[in-house]
């Protein structure tokens, strides 16, 4: 059941989703969080998409809020809502609410969002594209336990990466970092496997990937090892390496959704490690709705500490003897002797 409003406000909207709850049979509330999508409308298909998938697992009521850019002076003065209340099977297994914000209402957004959040609820923003650079100062982004951003949408990922970590507040997330989810398991349990120190890391992936950053940096973190990031044509992610004393251990993904992980005195085995689609990613993170200290460990390490700690491993020595302050040592001895003969 899809009811339109034109020109409306959050009282009337939630008299509608009332209505349309009554009439398809659905009094009661059954729904576990709220799910607010901030998109543009070039967006906001493939994201209510996605939500809709994901509220199989997570029963939520979702708002999508879109702000509509202003085509005259005149606009720009108008403020207006517009509104589609959608229950039933055009909403999943919960109830979707777009909003259209035009005018002044547009930098008051929280204020048509505060209304229709359901009670005693926890609620959850997501940005699909162009996020801010501090989630949890956005006054949409202070209704919430959890924000999730996508640093893949931007302009400029790895600037994007550095600016997340900067402004990082309990409850921030990527889906970036949930796209390497099943690596981190992979690589997690073929550590588990043998009982040998890792040396060395190599991460190989596409240039200006933030999910192979984000790889890179958590094992960088975690392992306290040099890792580098080598480049190929993807997609996304082809391969880890890692050099240990007991042999390299490789996971190896050249097509995008079989991997092969190969341990040394071990047969190679085939893994499954397709490239999850985004109803996945979002199902994913409405799982947990606490704070996730791995990804803000592994944020904080940096990509600017990653590229450097790569730079000192692959320096030649001879490079290195000049930076050395203990060559200067010999040189005073010397004079000291000379001064002492005289």
């Amino acid at each position: 059941m899809k009811i339109d409003l034109t020109d409306t406000t959050s009282s009337k909207i939630n008299k509608a989703l009332v209505q349309g709850r009554r009439a398809i049979g659905t009094p009661a509330v059954g729904m576990v969080l709220t799910l607010v999508i901030v998109t543009d409308e070039e967006n906001a298909y493939d994201s209510l998409k996605a939500a809709n998938e994901a509220s199989r697992e997570h029963p939520s009521r979702t708002l999508v809020v879109i702000k509509r850019a202003a085509r005259s002076p005149r606009d720009r003065t108008t403020s207006r809502l517009d509104a589609e209340v959608r229950v039933g099977v055009e909403a999943g297994t919960g109830e979707t609410v777009v909003l259209r914000l035009y005018g002044e209402v547009i930098n008051h957004a929280q204020s048509v969002v505060l209304p229709l959040l359901l009670p005693d609820a926890p609620v959850v923003v997501w940005w699909p594209v162009n996020a801010p650079l501090d989630p949890a100062k956005d006054p949409l982004g202070a209704l919430a336990q959890r924000r999730v951003t996508d640093t893949y949408a931007a302009e400029q990922p790895i600037h994007e990466l550095t600016a997340r970590a900067d402004a990082y507040t309990p409850g921030d997330t990527d889906l970036s970092w949930s796209r390497i989810t099943p690596w981190r398991s992979m690589l997690a349990a073929a550590l588990d496997q043998v009982t040998c120190k890792v040396t060395a890391v190599e991460v190989e992936g596409e240039e200006f990937n933030p999910s192979c950053e984000l790889l890179a940096m958590w094992l960088a973190d975690r392992l306290d090892v040099p890792v580098r990031r080598s480049l190929s044509a993807g997609p996304g992610l082809t391969g880890v390496r890692m050099d240990t004393d007991c042999g390299p251990i490789v996971l190896d993904r050249a097509d995008g959704s079989l991997a092969t992980l190969s341990i040394q005195g071990q047969p190679d085995r085939a893994v499954a490690l397709k490239r999850r689609e985004t109803s996945e990613l979002i199902a994913e993170e409405l799982r947990r709705l606490d704070p996730d200290d791995t990804y803000a460990s592994a944020l904080k390490f940096g990509v600017d500490r990653l590229g450097e700690a790569v730079e000192q491993s692959a320096a030649p020595a001879d490079e290195k003897a000049p930076e050395e302050p203990k060559k200067a040592a010999p040189a005073k001895k010397a004079a000291a002797k000379k001064a002492a003969a005289k």
